[in-house]
């Protein structure tokens, strides 16, 4: 049983914190005046002023917030924890989320937990996501938290393998799975669903996705297989392969974490799972898609804390990050960011909203999802299945008298034309195309029916990027390239003499593949008088191309040379990702 300490917390729930403190025995009431003078001369929490006086540690104050709020304490130096509900917890979730597992009632499916800190309620919620747990949390000194992981979790940490060799083992759960999709009624698939080593193995393999900066986890099943794979860094990676009869369990389970309909599958369905990892929001964007062999399942991870929405911080060089400023501080205009899937444009726009945003303009935004939620953006996510699609959003919006407006993706005429009334009537519009760099998107907005005038009276520049893969600072060194690849980067010997490239040797922080990480590399093409008038003629993409350049616009590939220059990446990242002109 979990021991209470004597401090009642019902008599210090809603109390002044200098009040809660005096109780505990931490401070004396000259003390807490002493505070209260300092707060009333500079402001400040009281209890922040308390520390800095030295009157009290940072975990008493912790302690403290925790009474304030009513959370029962527990001493867990004088606790002993049952082996069984120790097991309920997995290694990595306890230390990644800092909790220790008290007690637990089966029946309810009551689970008392203790953290360190009152800040940590989000650990709470998410094992109630990830494990169907009600929870109740109690608070304990961090200092006794951090003995009790320690204690209970210091052993080696269980593999994906271990929980597969575990559910395989499970007589019960084998014999369930083993009935194949058609024949299991829904309560086994419930049971199934709420098994202890299927939500152990599911959510070690979220905490392994968002650890290795997952972009994309992908659970695919076929005739006699089951693939699980992680992308990182653009690229797929298999995971240990488990048995096909487990494919229904995953599924399954996802779908309940992901509040969707477990009866359902024959037909696609999207949710979202949403979790504090390690004190960062992460949020899993759950696609599940029905196919012959079962149910596809693909969760897209959009890790906050990994993303940076700061201008100065998404990669571009300083002439770059001069040129999109001074397009984004414009009054009114379309700015187009184009590129293929999953190269970063969001991450763009995004970074530009952030800065443009105050209280003076007001912003809306229609996007294919809403992959984060900014304060102060209003953001629509469209739906089509309903007819809301992205240019019945901004006739909408027209109305709603905002100052600037993102539209998620240019599809269709209907949706450029409304962008152009917009911009026409004096508001900032951006949005994005699908095409291989800057030039090109002119050419797809005239495919679409757009009129020549149109684009020239109304598009203030085009913005091109892709994502390339950064050399493991780890395991980085000089090499020297051979002839080939030099050529194929159009260079020759002598265009390099003097310059120093590098690579990844490959190691156990980069998984042995030379990279870790991705940046962006830009090439941003402004509309002049010129390029204005080359498009009233309609000339090609080429001649557009070329005049741009004339006029100081860097290409993709010339913006990843100067990449490889700096050391940041590799001849065959920027070969592989960018397109030479010839070939263009």
């Amino acid at each position: 049983m979990a021991r209470t300490l004597e401090i009642d917390t019902q008599e210090l729930r809603g109390r002044p914190i200098g009040r809660v403190l005096v109780k505990m025995g931490e401070v004396t009431r000259e003390q807490v005046q002493e505070a209260l003078d300092v707060q009333k001369e500079k402001g400040g929490p009281l209890g922040q002023i308390l520390v800095d006086l030295g009157h009290i540690d940072e975990s008493v104050r912790t302690m403290s917030l925790a009474y304030q709020i009513g959370m029962e304490p527990v001493d867990l130096a004088t606790t002993e924890i049952s082996r069984d509900v120790i097991q309920l917890i997995p290694p990595q979730m306890a230390n990644a989320y800092k909790i220790i597992p008290l007690e637990y009632d089966e029946a309810t499916k009551h689970l008392q937990v203790a953290i360190a800190s009152a800040d940590n309620f989000r650990a709470t919620d998410d094992l109630r996501t990830l494990m169907g747990f009600e929870v109740t949390a109690r608070i304990a000194h961090p200092k006794q938290l951090q003995a009790a992981l320690l204690k209970y979790y210091d052993v080696e940490p269980e593999s994906i393998g271990d929980l597969i060799n575990e559910i395989v083992g499970d007589e019960h759960l084998t014999a369930v799975l083993e009935q194949r999709d058609q024949s299991i009624d829904l309560e086994e698939l419930k049971d199934l669903a709420d098994s202890n080593p299927v939500k152990r193995l599911v959510n070690m393999v979220l905490l392994e996705a968002i650890r290795n900066r997952a972009s994309d986890i992908h659970f695919e099943p076929f005739e006699n297989e089951f693939f699980m794979r992680y992308r990182i860094d653009g690229l797929l990676y298999e995971m240990l392969p488990p048995p096909r009869s487990i494919a229904m369990a995953i599924s399954s389970r996802i779908k309940v974490m992901a509040n969707l309909d477990i009866a359902e599958r024959r037909l696609p369905q999207d949710g979202r799972i949403e979790l504090v990892v390690g004190g960062r929001p992460v949020d899993l964007r759950v696609s599940v898609l029905p196919t012959m062999f079962g149910e596809s399942v693909v969760m897209r991870v959009l890790d906050r804390g990994n993303v940076s929405l700061d201008l100065e911080r998404i990669g571009m060089r300083e002439d770059d990050l001069q040129l999109f400023r001074e397009l984004v501080h414009r009054p009114n205009g379309i700015v187009i960011v184009t590129g293929p899937t999953g190269c970063g444009k969001t991450t763009t726009l995004y970074a530009a909203l952030n800065e443009l945003n105050d209280p003076a303009t007001k912003i809306l935004t229609s996007e294919d999802p809403v992959e984060y939620d900014i304060d102060g953006l209003i953001q629509v996510q469209v739906n089509p299945d309903i007819g809301l699609t992205f240019d019945r959003c901004l006739r909408h919006f027209l109305r709603q008298d905002p100052d600037i407006v993102l539209v998620g993706e240019i599809r269709d005429l209907q949706t450029a034309e409304i962008a152009v009334q917009a911009s026409l009537t004096g508001h900032l519009v951006f949005s994005t195309v699908h095409t291989n760099d800057a030039p090109s998107a002119v050419a797809r907005l005239l495919d679409l029916g757009l009129e020549p005038f149109l684009v020239t009276a109304t598009i203030e520049g085009l913005v091109a990027q892709r994502l390339v893969r950064t050399i493991c600072t780890r395991c980085k060194e000089e090499f020297t390239p051979t002839q080939e690849m030099l050529l194929e980067l159009e260079l020759k010997p002598e265009d390099v003499s003097g310059r120093t490239f590098y690579r990844g040797a490959g190691c156990d922080y980069c998984r042995s593949t030379g990279y870790s990480g991705r940046m962006a590399i830009f090439e941003i093409m402004l509309f002049d008088d010129r390029i204005r008038e080359l498009i009233m003629k309609r000339s090609s993409t080429n001649v557009l191309r070329e005049s741009a350049r004339k006029r100081g616009m860097r290409t993709l590939r010339e913006a990843g040379l100067l990449s490889i220059y700096d050391g940041q990446t590799t001849i065959e990242e920027v070969v592989a990702q960018t397109l030479s002109e010839e070939m263009e």
